[in-house]
């Protein structure tokens, strides 16, 4: 198996990744409807042209170019282009964001900066991520604790491992397995990239969220 695993987007499933616990498939729409009909699984997606129209049980809707999406359980996808990942035995939120900026907002290694797109519900939840790399870019060497997949949004660059180098261009999806060593370089263009984690360390908590960091009981305060 190897480290960085690209595909060319096409309607249909690209690839299915069992990785420990995380079971997650990969696949992209174009035009054509796409019925997802499984019950326990949150599908995180983005619409590369649009419109695209989801149906599901929170209703209609219609997303332009550039927008992302969580929809836990059964869901019809029609119209435009988009790759979608599905995550089994997850519960996820209902949610609709973007157009995606053209940055993160968060420093990242290497000069690099990223955005939640889709954050975690709940510590240790999936997440969907946008990666920024500048031109001139060229990461430390490094590894993931859980698998990677996502697309190549924009620009241009490579993909570093000890088994090779692999270009990177837009509309490439992609599957990074667990601890592969890896880097992004990038020359005279900047790098755009959705990732998403099965997983994470960040996240609110039934003890660590805002609705109850900032609830004072007046009673217990005078107590403390």
């Amino acid at each position: 198996m190897a480290i960085f695993e690209g595909y060319a987007l096409r309607p249909g499933l690209l690839c299915s990744v069992i990785d420990g616990p995380h079971s997650v498939s990969l696949a992209a729409w174009e035009a054509s409807d796409l019925f997802l009909a499984e019950t326990h699984v949150t599908h995180y997606g983005y619409v590369i042209d649009g419109p695209a129209n989801i149906r599901c049980d929170a209703g209609e809707f219609t997303l332009r170019a550039g927008m992302a999406f969580s929809i836990p359980g059964p869901c019809t996808i029609s119209n435009g282009t988009g790759i979608l990942i599905s995550q089994r035995r997850i519960r996820g939120v209902f949610l609709i964001t973007g157009p995606l900026e053209s940055q993160g907002r968060l420093r990242y290694i290497d000069g690099c900066t990223d955005s939640l797109v889709i954050p975690p519900p709940l510590m240790g939840d999936p997440c969907l991520n946008l990666l920024h790399l500048p031109a001139g870019t060229n990461q430390s060497q490094h590894t993931h604790p859980s698998l990677r997949m996502g697309l190549i949004l924009s620009g241009r660059g490579e993909c570093i491992t000890p088994e090779g180098t692999i270009p990177l261009e837009p509309n490439l999806a992609f599957v990074i397995h667990t601890d592969g060593m890896h880097s992004f370089r990038t020359h005279h263009e900047a790098l755009r990239v959705l990732a998403f984690h099965p997983d994470s360390d960040f996240g609110p908590t039934h003890e660590n969220h805002p609705m109850i960091n900032r609830t004072i009981l007046p009673d217990r305060a005078m107590m403390s």
